[in-house]
Parts: C-alpha cells; structure tokens; sequence
C-alpha cells in the first residue's frame, strides 16, 4: 500500500483526497517507481474538473521524477535505484508515492538533470520541444508572440525561442511577472490587462505581425492572438486556462491573410516512440547545455496539492510548480 491523491468525483479542488492504495507489483516489460517529484500542469485541473473527461475514481497528474524501485520480466536495461522521468503519454496518475509503469515510457535521468527539475520540465519541456521545433519549427529572425510568458511552459518556451534566435513577445499579467519573462528571454512584454495586445504586437513589429503565436490561454485571448498574425502565420492553440475557445468560421482566417491554425497534443506528437525518444532526446541537451533552466516557482507536498491547485487557478504561481513526494 501507498498513498495517493484520489479523485472520487470532479469538482474543485477539495475532491483532491489523500489515501492509502494498491500500488501493484510490475509485470512484464513493466517498472515500479518511487516518486520522489511531480509536476503541476493545467490539465491536471481539466482532468479533476472533468473538462478533459476520466473515469473517476481516478489519480491526476500526467509527469513524474523517482528511482526504480522493482523491476518486471524483460526490464534489462534498468537497475534498482536508477533515476527516471516521465512525461504526458505514459497517463494520468503521477499523483501517487508508488507507480507501476511500462519500461518504454520511462527515461533515465542524466546527471545533469535533477529529480525536482525533471519533474518541472517532462510535460512543460515536452511541451515546448514540439512547439517550437515540430508544430511551427522556429528559425532566427522568427517573431512569435507568447501567451502567459511567465507561466511554467512559458519560461521554458521563452528561453528556447531565443536560443533559436526568434524575437519573443511575451504577454504577462502584473509588471513583477513582466520582469521575470524578460530574464528568460522575452525581447518584448506586454501586459495584457492594461495594454491592446494586437496593437501593440503591430506597433513593435512594425506592422508585420508576428510568425506564429503560441496561445495557452484559450477563449480570452484566441481572437486577439489571430490579430497579431502576419499573412500566413501560424496559430497555435494549445490549452484553455481561461475557459474553451468559441467556435469560429474558417472564413476569418482568411479574412486575416490566409492564416494557419492549429490544435496539437503532447501525445500525438510522443505517440510514436521513436518521435518520442528523439523529443526527449532533445529537451535533455538543451537543458543540460543550460540554455534553458526550468523556474521552479512553488513547492508543495504531495499531500496537500489541493492549495497547488487554488494557486495555480488563481493565476498566484510563476513558473513551475513541483509537488514533492
């Protein structure tokens, strides 16, 4: 037995209720992982709210940092006592002390990386990695705006767009999170609850628009990231912290220059193990090189992720946020 956050009923964040589970044994081609870190993300609230649907009862949390702890049949290339990650397309269920998991969605940590930053950086930093190198592969001299810059995956995206090269515009909501987004690389800020965000973006551009605009907010900033677009630019569209985007006829995008839009998930672009590994493979040396270094803003234990959750909602963390185990 061990303990885990189990949600019985979606709700707020009070359904978050710590017990005692059956954590099992690992069969074959399986691993048992001792936690040691976990990663806050927002779907970890579309999970407990039932915005993103799962069948309660259920475990949240979609990444996790630990040892091995027991080895299945056929694990060769693992030993007790490793040091393990994971990210999004291994499931929900890394709010837990214990956590059977098949081999090939685990990655051994290099010494580089510690548990608390691989834990900041699997989900957001596999978030990141496709985004700026798969979805829309960014080049030097590229303009992309980005939404809620000072947020855990905004950090992280910020400081690879500008080891690429790209010119950032970050949004950010007071003037402290303003400064911290323009240390992790954003050229330019703009605060959007006292500024025009299209305007602006038009006025430090010149007029051009921006390459692509990278939009995690959702329904209150989706209209006025299109805005900001240059001819043929890409939208990217990939999360609802502000509540889902309103339907929209195809014919605004032409009305806009004939741009591209887009809505990705992390595991379609980590379904394929070999994009996968390559991914991870990726986000590993750009870490360990230091270009990018996660901002871990809060920490909690595990058991009381219910106050992580409030904060997060209330828009009261920067960076990441990791619940320690």
């Amino acid at each position: 037995m061990a303990g885990a956050i189990v949600v019985s009923k979606v709700g707020g964040p009070e359904v978050l209720e710590w017990k005692e589970v059956d954590s099992g044994t690992p069969g074959s081609g399986e691993v048992l992982v001792r936690h040691t870190a976990v990663g806050l993300n927002f779907i970890d609230v579309y999970h407990r709210t039932g915005l993103y649907p799962l069948e309660p009862p259920f475990t949240p949390g979609v990444e996790g940092a630990g040892v091995v702890e027991a080895l299945g049949d056929g694990v060769a290339d693992l030993k007790v006592g490793d040091r393990v990650a994971y990210t999004g397309n291994a499931g929900p269920g890394s709010y837990c002390e214990l956590r059977v998991l098949p081999r090939a969605k685990l990655y051994k940590l290099p010494d580089t990386i510690d548990d608390a930053t691989a834990a900041a950086i699997m989900l957001k930093g596999a978030t990141v990695e496709y985004l700026v190198r798969r979805t829309f592969p960014v080049k030097a001299g590229d303009w992309a705006l980005l939404h809620a810059a000072a947020g855990g995956v905004g950090l992280l995206a910020s400081q690879w767009l500008h080891a690429l090269g790209a010119n950032v515009i970050g949004t950010v909501g007071s003037k402290e999170k303003a400064e911290l987004a323009k240390k992790n690389g954003c050229d330019h800020v703009i605060l959007y609850r006292d500024e025009d965000v299209p305007a602006r973006v038009r006025e430090i551009t010149s007029g051009r628009g921006v390459d692509v605009a990278y939009d995690s907010v959702g329904g209150a900033t989706f209209m006025g990231s299109l805005d900001s677009l240059k001819p043929r630019g890409m939208m990217v569209t990939f999360g609802n912290a502000s509540g889902p985007v309103e339907p929209m006829i195809p014919l605004e995008l032409a009305k806009r220059g004939s741009l591209f839009l887009t809505r990705p998930r992390v595991m379609d672009y980590y379904s394929i193990q070999a994009d996968a590994d390559e991914g991870i493979g990726a986000l590993f040396d750009v870490v360990g090189s230091g270009k990018v270094k996660p901002h871990i803003g809060r920490r909690y234990p595990l058991a009381e992720v219910a106050e992580a959750h409030r904060d997060l909602e209330a828009r009261r963390t920067v960076g990441s946020t990791v619940l320690e185990v």
